[in-house]
């Protein structure tokens, strides 16, 4: 541990919000901020301002860099390309983040993250070079997403939804407490608090990471705006001078090969009893077996479909792949069925834009044909997979018997 360290701005023109952390005569600025609070935005300004920087960190990557300063944004985003490529369920859960953080910033009249809009405008304004020191949103819900098991995602999805369907209530003590906290590391915390993995991810590879971007920055002052629940341990990080592999957590790893062993056993597991019940008992019986299990996979997943409002074709392709998509863990007939739904009824682009107000909206998620993919992929899933435990246990029953 560095002894040269003074963790609390002694300077009463600063608050004490402001850390500086002294290591190997380099000298970090660290703002902690919250936000939703135009007190932080005020802050940032002022400590800009006032130190004058070699360099300005900010708690971005350069997606959410992006996404707040260019209103395009949504212009060159496929949605089928997000499908196809498996992260349809963490876009999901980031843009219910984004929801609640913005109706908490509308209660406060202020938009979430504009103190690192403000920022990024100060240090250009003055000339200051920036650096965006986060790591890609996609790459830590991607870490996020696989470190929790199969049956808690789900908890996860369900939970996280239903918040988001109910406005919070806050007095006045709550909002003055909300406008000096940094909310959203208290909702990571808290979500850690239920699922220690997700905090490791979420909160304390950050911490290392963006203590290990804002080091390599260049310049002997650098100030770094950052959520008030990262100073602690970025601080820690700092001081401790211990430099962390980026390419180790930059990676989302792949499942454990348990789960692909499994995946795979359980199709096997199937078509083998239905061999069995053909030898034991006939074909016929086989046959009847076989149709139960295309009705029973078939029918719920359709029907999710149907429920959702989904296009006619989204609803037959449904229909057709769902027997054999319950036969193979490589994608699964949800994901097909909003490709499908994606396809033939492709989201509008102001869509995107108002889809963290649609989405507290119930009736949106059936009128808004961005959240009707969503509501597809949802409902074909897990209606889909109460068929595929129907159909299995139906066969598992015929070769016992």
């Amino acid at each position: 541990m560095n002894d040269d360290l003074d963790t609390h701005a002694s300077d009463p023109e600063l608050s004490s919000d402001v850390y500086r952390v002294i290591v190997d005569g380099r000298e970090f600025v660290l703002v902690g901020t919250a936000h939703i609070s135009k007190e932080s935005v005020e802050l940032v300004r002022n400590v800009i301002e006032r130190e004058q920087p070699d360099c300005v960190c900010v708690e971005l990557d350069e997606q959410r860099h992006t996404a707040l300063t260019q209103e395009s944004r949504w212009d060159a985003l496929d949605l089928r390309d997000v499908i196809r490529e498996g992260e349809l369920a963490t876009l999901l859960i980031s843009i219910l983040l984004s929801s609640f953080q913005k109706r908490l910033g509308g209660k406060l009249g202020v938009m979430p993250g504009s103190e690192l809009v403000a920022a990024v405008r100060t240090a250009e304004e003055f000339g200051i070079p920036i650096a965006l020191c986060d790591r890609d949103i996609r790459i830590t819900l991607g870490r996020a997403w696989q470190s929790i098991a199969w049956y808690r995602k789900i908890w996860l999805i369900a939970s996280t939804i239903a918040s988001s369907l109910t406005s919070p209530e806050l007095d006045e003590d709550e909002l003055r407490r909300i406008r000096n906290r940094d909310v959203m590391s208290e909702l990571m915390a808290e979500l850690g608090a239920s699922f220690p993995t997700l905090k490791r991810v979420l909160i304390d590879e950050r911490d290392a990471y963006l203590a290990q971007r804002i080091r390599e920055s260049g310049g002997q002052t650098v100030v770094a705006v950052v959520g008030a629940g990262h100073v602690e341990g970025m601080s820690k990080a700092l001081t401790a001078g211990v430099d962390v592999d980026l390419d180790e957590i930059e990676n989302i790893p792949p499942s454990s090969p348990v789960w692909s062993y499994v995946g795979w056993a359980i199709p096997i597991a199937i078509i083998a009893m239905l061999i069995t019940i053909a030898f034991s008992q006939g074909a016929a019986a086989a046959g009847d077996n076989l149709l139960f299990w295309v009705v029973a996979n078939s029918f719920p997943t359709a029907i999710g479909c149907v429920i959702a409002f989904a296009h006619p074709l989204t609803v037959f392709a449904a229909f057709v792949v769902a027997p054999f998509t319950s036969l193979t863990p490589l994608i699964g007939a949800g994901y097909v069925a909003a490709f499908i739904q994606a396809w033939v009824r492709p989201p509008r682009v102001h869509e995107f834009k108002s889809v963290a107000d649609d989405i507290v909206t119930v009736s949106r998620w059936w009128s808004s044909r961005l959240l009707r993919v969503f509501l597809v992929f949802i409902l074909s899933s897990i209606l889909g997979a109460l068929g595929t435990w129907v159909g299995g246990y139906e066969i598992v029953s015929n070769v016992l018997s």
